[in-house]
């Protein structure tokens, strides 16, 4: 069972009103998320959030808040995903920066924007962390007590 258990982590990144996401691939359907992907055995979560932002947009960011966890179940795999979605402000992009293969797309999308393709979201989590974020409903990062 525990390999149908995955502790993945995401940001939301806000800048002049816009989010950045990604559309990505998967079994052949394209997907709108936030920067988002698997926190590797032995990796701090923090770290983890500040890897996956660079590695899928180019973006340095820096993290100064948590909205919380969330699960998700996906009915064609049995994998349930639980999601760590912390608040990072951007700092700047590094255009020289290779985005991993899977993604097909950094960009700035509006919350509307984003709603409006509810459809290809990639989980529920999408808008429920954005809205979370809208109601300002954001934990201090205090509450980590990392030992990695």
């Amino acid at each position: 069972m525990p390999d149908k258990i995955h502790l993945t982590v995401a940001t939301v990144v806000e800048k002049d009103g816009q989010y950045l996401m990604v559309k990505e691939t998967k079994g052949g359907r394209q997907f709108i998320n936030q920067p988002a992907g698997h926190v590797e055995p032995g990796e701090d979560i923090i770290a983890a959030a500040l890897r996956e932002t660079f590695e899928e947009t180019g973006w340095v960011v820096t993290v100064c808040g948590f909205l919380g966890i969330s699960t998700y179940l996906a009915d064609k795999t049995g994998v349930t995903y639980y999601r760590l979605t912390f608040v990072a402000t951007p700092e700047y992009l590094d255009k020289g920066a290779t985005i991993d293969e899977d993604i097909d797309i950094a960009l700035w999308m509006s919350h509307a924007e984003i709603e409006d393709n509810r459809e290809y979201l990639r989980s529920p989590a999408v808008l429920h962390c954005l809205d979370d974020y809208l109601a300002e409903r954001i934990f201090p990062m205090e509450i980590f007590r990392n030992t990695l």
